[in-house]
C-alpha cells in the first residue's frame, strides 16, 4: 500500500466516523420543537405519596362528555425514575377535556443540581409536545434534551389516567 492509498483511506475511514456520530446525534422534531414553549410553575397545592403513584383530582371529576374515556377537570400526580444521582421526583399537573390534555404544569422536585437543570429543561418544553393530544397517545421520550424526567412523567401520566377513569 503505498501513501496515497493508505491516505485515501484515512479519509474515508473518517469520513464514515463523523457520518456515524452525527446521525447518532440526531433527534425526531418533537424533541426540537419541544424547546419553543414555557411552561409556567404549578400553583396547585395538591399532592400525593409518590410511593403509590396516586393522583389527586382537583376538578369536578363528574363532568365527562359522551365520548370519553376520562372525567374532564385538573389532575395532580407524582411520578419518579432513577437518574445517575439515585431516586428523582416530578410534579405533575394535567388539564382534561375530552380526554385530550388542554394544559400541562411540571414542577421540578429534584435535589440534585444536574436533575434540576435537566427537569427544569423539561418542563420548559414539555407543553410544546402534549396539549392538543390524547391523552392515551402519548409517550414521551426525550424532551428538551432531557430523557430520564420523561420516565417519572409517563408514571404521573398513568396515575392522572388511573384517576380520571
Amino acid at each position: 500500500m503505498n501513501i496515497r492509498q493508505k491516505k485515501l483511506a484515512l479519509v474515508s475511514m473518517t469520513g464514515l466516523s463523523l457520518s456515524a456520530a452525527l446521525a447518532g446525534c440526531a433527534t425526531d422534531t418533537n424533541a426540537s420543537s419541544a424547546d419553543a414553549e414555557t411552561v409556567a410553575p404549578s400553583t396547585s397545592a395538591a399532592s400525593t405519596p409518590s410511593a403509590s403513584s396516586s393522583a389527586g383530582s382537583t376538578a369536578d371529576a363528574g363532568t365527562s362528555s359522551g365520548s370519553s374515556t376520562y372525567a374532564d377537570g385538573t389532575y395532580d400526580a407524582k411520578g419518579n425514575y432513577i437518574s445517575p444521582n439515585g431516586k428523582e421526583e416530578v410534579d405533575v399537573s394535567v388539564t382534561l377535556a375530552g380526554d385530550v390534555i388542554t394544559a400541562v404544569t411540571v414542577t421540578p422536585e429534584a435535589t440534585n443540581p444536574t436533575a434540576i437543570q435537566y427537569q427544569t429543561q423539561f418542563a420548559d418544553g414539555i407543553a410544546a409536545v402534549v396539549v392538543g393530544k390524547d391523552i392515551d397517545e402519548i409517550d414521551v421520550s426525550r424532551v428538551a434534551g432531557s430523557s430520564l424526567t420523561s420516565g417519572g412523567f409517563n408514571e404521573a401520566i398513568e396515575a392522572i389516567k388511573a384517576d380520571a377513569s
